[in-house]
């Protein structure tokens, strides 16, 4: 996969289901912002040496929030690296082992909520290597750049944004694609949505979360999900979206959230009764290998029109 550079000094990654961003200039100091799947860490790695040379470590990892399709690979490269990794202290219990996320949520529908009945997240444990985000607004190593917190798919979500160019890493808080619609998620249709619904815990929050990114204007748009847009398009999109976040019409949080604190689950409410568990087995099924078969064909057609597209033109 080629990484590439969508604003001044930060480079997208984008792997099996989660972006990576590297924000640094080359023959800098650069940071890594997620780490993708467990399994990721040896792509991450090749991408960075690509963009800054090998034997180059960054200054430090930061998270947006600590979902396993964002916090993976955290550990293997922060051991690799020596370096520490940074999230929002709200997130500190999920990735420490201390609590688990709220339950996902497979009643809330879409494609994901079908997908989810079958793939449960595991425990992080990022062991020592984990420190709190400084205080304010500050993102440490990340010269230039402010945090701010993000909640509502995650406790501890934060975004990281760019004033000098209005170049916004918003993690899940919003996406570039619609990870509730099968189609647009193997054909990775850019548009600007909500968070991940199934794995959306707090929908007031989330809402709230969207209109504080678009308050921003962020004239670039990266997202944990989805292709990075800019330009008018992007405002636009997102300027819509906080006007109106589409909530989901039903689900176990979708009227009463989960509550947190810093220690992790507080409560959550009741967990509804899936009115569709048996058909949903063979959905789901269905619908994991047509996904399967789908990106492997798009990943084949993109690399024979790169390859086609290299070839040198032959003289007549």
């Amino acid at each position: 996969m080629r990484v590439k550079e969508i604003a001044a000094g930060v480079f997208y990654l984008p792997l099996r289901i989660a972006n990576v961003y590297f924000v640094g200039e080359r023959g800098g100091t650069w940071a890594l912002v997620d780490t993708g799947m467990p399994g990721d860490g040896s792509k991450i790695r090749e991408a960075a040496e690509s963009v800054y040379g090998i034997g180059v470590p960054p200054s430090a990892i930061y998270l947006t929030h600590g979902h396993t399709d964002h916090s993976g690979s955290a550990l293997e490269l922060a051991s690799l690296w020596g370096v520490q990794i940074f999230a929002h202290a709200l997130e500190i219990p999920y990735l420490t082992g201390k609590s688990g996320y709220p339950p996902l949520d497979s009643t809330v529908g879409g494609f994901l909520g079908l997908l989810n009945r079958f793939f449960q997240p595991a425990l992080v444990d990022l062991q020592n290597s984990v420190r709190t985000l400084p205080s304010g607004s500050g993102a440490g190593g990340l010269a230039g750049w402010e945090w701010v917190h993000t909640p509502g798919h995650s406790p501890g979500h934060v975004a990281f944004f760019r004033k000098q160019d209005w170049t916004l890493l918003a993690g899940d808080a919003v996406t570039t694609m619609n990870l509730d619609s099968f189609l647009a998620t193997v054909s990775k249709m850019k548009r600007v949505c909500g968070p991940p619904s199934s794995s959306t815990y707090d929908w007031t929050q989330a809402a709230e979360s969207v209109r504080k990114l678009a308050e921003l204007r962020p004239v670039t748009l990266a997202c944990g999900h989805g292709t990075p847009m800019s330009g008018g398009d992007a405002v636009m999109q997102l300027g819509e979206l906080a006007s109106h976040l589409p909530l989901p019409q039903r689900g176990r949080y979708t009227s009463t959230p989960a509550v947190t604190d810093e220690n992790g689950i507080v409560s959550l409410p009741p967990k509804p009764e899936d009115p569709v568990p048996g058909a949903a087995l063979g959905l789901g099924i269905i619908a994991t290998g047509a996904l399967v078969a789908l990106a492997a064909w798009h990943r084949k057609k993109k690399a024979t029109g790169a390859a086609t597209a290299d070839t040198p033109a032959q003289a007549s």
